[in-house]
């Protein structure tokens, strides 16, 4: 009997880790935001709860879909996988395949179409010049140079950028921290296979600049359980 028991418990544990791996491989993530790069939407500290099921379902350990329902849409916060890396990113996505994006004195115009982003904040009064005002290129240059990710070590794309055009598979993604955020400006365009979901709600949320033995002080209790407007209401679908 005891043996029975035992075995008995054993498949319990087992039963719930395959499910806990099923949900993490398919519906759910959890995500810890380390910098400030979408403050004040998302704030660090904060950990999110992220649907993995809203764009379809991947292949484990794969960037590939097997099975897709949908594709993001402009203004959507999406999670993804670092290009250059294996961290996982959270930024605003603000241009689709095919979209011509540019940034001029520090706002954005999509398809030459100024965009109204009442998300958006700057902390930064400085302007930096766009590039082509200190070392000029031809445009099909500056495409390239963004798609090989070449403008990573500059600060000459921050406030004005572009334009380029979003290359198909691919979004770009900006942070509503925009004087504070690395993002599709400095290393290209985001492969749309690298998103692996939403953020949904905040399951917690701490402040990292209070030590932890003032618990209470650095718990952001009104912050736990928020719900994320990830999607905004006008938001176009991908082509």
């Amino acid at each position: 009997m005891k043996k029975e028991k035992i075995l008995s418990e054993i498949r319990s544990y087992l039963t719930a880790i395959l499910f806990v791996l099923f949900l993490r491989a398919f519906f759910i993530q959890t995500f810890h935001v380390p910098t400030g790069s979408m403050e004040d939407t998302i704030l660090v500290g904060d950990f999110l709860m992220v649907n993995r099921f809203v764009f379809g379902m991947k292949i484990p350990f794969t960037d590939k879909y097997f099975v897709r329902f949908s594709y993001p849409r402009r203004g959507d916060i999406i999670v993804f996988r670092y290009p250059l890396g294996r961290a996982n990113f959270v930024k605003r996505c603000v241009g689709l395949s095919g979209d011509t994006i540019e940034i001029r004195h520090k706002i954005l115009y999509v398809n030459g179409k100024r965009m109204e982003e009442p998300y958006v904040k700057h902390i930064d009064p400085r302007e930096f010049p766009h590039i082509n005002d200190v070392q000029p290129m031809p445009q099909e240059m500056y495409q390239k140079f963004w798609e090989n990710r070449e403008f990573k070590r500059t600060a000459l794309v921050r406030d004005n950028f572009g334009p380029v055009v979003v290359p198909e598979g691919c979004v770009f993604g900006l942070g509503d921290n925009r004087d504070n955020s690395d993002d599709s400006r400095f290393w290209g365009p985001i492969p749309i296979n690298y998103i692996s979901g939403v953020p949904i709600f905040i399951y917690w949320s701490q402040k990292k600049e209070i030590p932890a033995y003032k618990l209470f002080q650095k718990i952001r209790w009104g912050r736990i359980g928020k719900v994320i407007k990830w999607r905004v209401d006008n938001g176009k679908k991908i082509r």
